[in-house]
């Protein structure tokens, strides 16, 4: 009956002699505001969301967003996977310098098992391996054509005409390199 004729603010200020149940009667206080705090902060929001309106178009009933790819520092454990089916572990992670690199310098971005390749019979990523280092030197060779500072712009046409005359078959050389003036021939190959 006490308690009902006292406002629910004022039972917080209500003492007791007990130290114990004082500290458990401020620990409950605590509690309580904060749970009033995150409820009212949700209720906040949705009364906010509501008066917002809505961003859809006509005929659109919910909009649902999914981000998949997250962004972090690689670690051994971690799971990686190419296209071509295979699949493995990070075993280890070198600093760079302790990585193999190539003849020029070039550093290895990563070394696979060379079990595991063969031993699948993985065709699709032997294959892709091969005709990214042909690229890769086919580009090496293009950009220090491009780079002679020495040379013409009419020196360097001619020298990626007589490259392309190589990579090209007869009749895709006559149809793309062919018409090309000299301009266009620089700015395709740069």
């Amino acid at each position: 009956e006490l308690l009902d004729e006292l406002s629910n603010g004022l039972w917080w200020q209500i003492a007791v002699d007990d130290e114990k149940a004082t500290a458990k009667i401020d620990g409950l206080h605590q509690q309580f505001e904060e749970a009033r705090a995150r409820l009212h902060e949700r209720f906040e929001e949705k009364i906010e969301k509501l008066q917002r309106g809505d961003e859809l178009l006509p005929g659109v009933l919910k909009m649902v967003k999914v981000f998949v790819a997250v962004k972090r520092k690689l670690q051994p454990g971690d799971k990686m996977a190419g296209r071509h089916g295979n699949k493995g572990v990070i075993s280890r992670i070198l600093p760079q310098e302790d990585m193999p690199y190539l003849e020029d310098g070039t550093p290895v971005d990563i070394c696979l098992n060379p079990l595991g390749v063969p031993s699948r019979m993985n065709v699709g990523q032997i294959l892709e391996t091969h005709l990214g280092w042909a690229s890769r030197g086919l580009g090496v060779q293009i950009s220090e054509m491009l780079d002679a500072h020495d040379a013409s712009q009419a020196e360097i046409a001619e020298n990626l005409r007589k490259k392309f005359k190589t990579v090209y078959s007869k009749d895709q050389y006559k149809a793309e390199i062919t018409p090309l003036n000299d301009e266009d021939l620089i700015g395709m190959s740069d």
